[in-house]
């Protein structure tokens, strides 16, 4: 049986642990086994994919083995999320994301760090995933904008033998930009150095232990580019943070980044790994550590990189109903195309694409508009070649949108283009284009041409966005005040359906951006 306690359990944590809210209680020069597990930037892959690889039924049996191997010589497991449960596979996401949570509590997750796709779904149904978990959600940086007050705990704490952990949570500020405005717009995002420095002074009189699990991003040596601040940068803002879990970046740490003094980890996404960092402590600080990131029945050239991890029958006979009721409606095949289109994260978000275009063109064609922006965020895979289904389109463009456009004139579509021009190379809101053939030079538009003219100032253009845009998401400028504003009440996957039902079979070369966008 577990036998780290949450400290918010109150007094039979003090009964059990001697007044460990007192004081440490630990013995001298005695050495501590504090094992802590992670992953993080789940995004709905509670099921394992076509190949067995990862799927939460095999991590239950890698976790289970691992607490059994821990507590049998006599050490403690902390189990901690990076945060981002929800969206990225429709069979979750038509479900609430119900089935990762109630798996996240079946795995016995101990905390985890509220993710900016956390705020993908209305207020109620963030508050139904917590019942789901039944582990505190955490985050110590956002507030409601009108009282200050937190929306989920800012830490919990835990006793591991005498020895008092910390456990605080971080959520990139960014969400303010790349969450849905409509979700968060009675809350504030601040800056998670500000709010530690005065945050981890204060766990540091309470604890020995401080852990930080975060959602900011792990950025190489600080260089965070055109994102908010990451783990890197909170590490040096600060001292007194041991570890930090991270999530966000998506990218996978074999061995921890050391930083003022700080452990840093990240295990990659979706479950592909579970991080392991055995820690020994002694006279309240960590005396060594050892870090293995284990591969979830990953393949590489069809073979698997470590042995086979079976599946837990519990977890999987849990599941399964989930799987098939959302398998059930997906797989109806909507079309075909003659060749794949890129909607890779590590592509899009850098360059256009033939997707961003089938996209951008797919809204602008329903909408009747003149010119049509994606934000390349919103594209969240590759739509390959051969027969397409519904369940591949809902994977693209997961986020259930709405399509909305406003008429502008000619000089405002030219100040939106500005921004939209402005988007960095390598982030969420960087701009796929249709309708339009743009020369942008250092950052800003210098010739616009819709419809084979120049852009005229005094001219009328109809702009097509999703409503996440229009919010102000990304950062883009907010339109839905604008007195010509339209909210058309058709969902972005939807209307992406109706496209490739009514343009089957889709010539990808139709969709090449070509040079209809050239930067300078």
């Amino acid at each position: 049986m577990k036998t780290l306690v949450p400290a918010s359990l109150g007094l039979t944590v003090v009964l059990l642990s001697g007044c460990a809210m007192m004081g440490p209680s630990y013995e001298p020069d005695t050495d501590y086994q504090l094992t802590i597990l992670h992953t993080n930037d789940h995004h709905g892959r509670f099921w394992r994919n076509s190949d067995g690889e990862y799927g939460m039924s095999a991590r239950k049996t890698l976790i289970d083995a691992i607490r059994a191997e821990v507590e049998a010589e006599g050490g403690e497991v902390l189990l901690l999320s990076g945060g981002d449960i929800n969206t990225g596979v429709p069979e979750s996401d038509l479900q609430d994301a119900e089935p990762d949570f109630l798996g996240m509590a079946m795995l016995e997750y101990d905390a985890m760090a509220v993710g900016n796709h956390e705020f993908d779904n209305p207020r109620d149904v963030l508050m139904k995933q917590a019942d789901w978990a039944g582990f505190p959600f955490l985050s110590a940086n956002i507030v409601y904008k009108d009282n200050g007050r937190h929306l989920f705990e800012p830490y919990e704490m835990f006793n591991v033998q005498g020895n008092r952990v910390a456990v605080v949570g971080f959520t990139t500020e960014d969400t303010v930009k790349i969450g849905n405005p409509e979700y968060i717009g009675d809350l504030d995002f601040l800056t998670p150095s500000v709010v530690a420095q005065d945050l981890i002074p204060e766990l540091d009189e309470k604890s020995e232990l401080i852990i930080a699990v975060t959602h900011m991003g792990h950025y190489a040596n600080g260089n965070y580019g055109g994102n908010a601040p990451g783990d890197v940068t909170l590490a040096r803002s600060v001292e007194g943070i041991d570890v930090i879990v991270g999530g966000h970046s998506q990218n996978p740490l074999f061995e921890p980044d050391v930083q003022n003094g700080t452990l840093i980890v990240q295990a990659h996404e979706w479950g592909k790994y579970v991080g392991r960092l055995d820690l020994t402590i002694r006279n309240g600080e960590i005396a060594s550590y050892e870090y293995d990131l284990i591969p979830v029945n990953l393949k590489e050239d069809d073979q698997l990189l470590r042995p086979e991890i079976a599946q837990n029958l519990e977890m999987l006979a849990m599941l399964a109903p989930y799987q098939q009721a959302g398998s059930a409606a997906l797989d109806t095949v909507i079309g075909s195309a003659d060749g794949d289109f890129i909607g890779d994260r590590s592509v899009v978000r850098n360059q256009p694409t033939n997707l961003g275009t089938l996209i951008a063109r797919a809204q602008r064609v329903k909408a009747q508009g003149d010119v049509a922006i994606m934000n390349s965020g919103g594209i969240r895979a590759d739509l390959e070649g051969g027969d397409i289904s519904y369940k591949d389109v809902l994977t693209v463009q997961p986020f259930a949108n709405g399509l909305v456009y406003v008429d502008f004139s000619g000089a405002e579509l030219l100040d939106y283009l500005d921004v939209a021009a402005s988007k960095q190379a390598g982030s969420g809101a960087f701009a796929q284009f249709d309708g339009i053939n743009l020369r942008i030079t250092d950052g800003e538009v210098t010739r616009a041409i819709v419809n084979g003219r120049e852009v005229d100032p005094s001219q009328t253009y109809r702009l097509v966005v999703n409503s996440f845009m229009a919010s102000g998401g990304d950062g883009y400028p907010q339109i839905n005040n604008h007195p010509n504003f339209v909210n058309t009440g058709f969902i972005d996957a939807d209307v992406i359906v109706e496209y490739i039902e009514d343009n089957s079979p889709l010539q990808a070369s139709d969709y090449n951006p070509g040079l209809s966008v050239v930067r300078r």
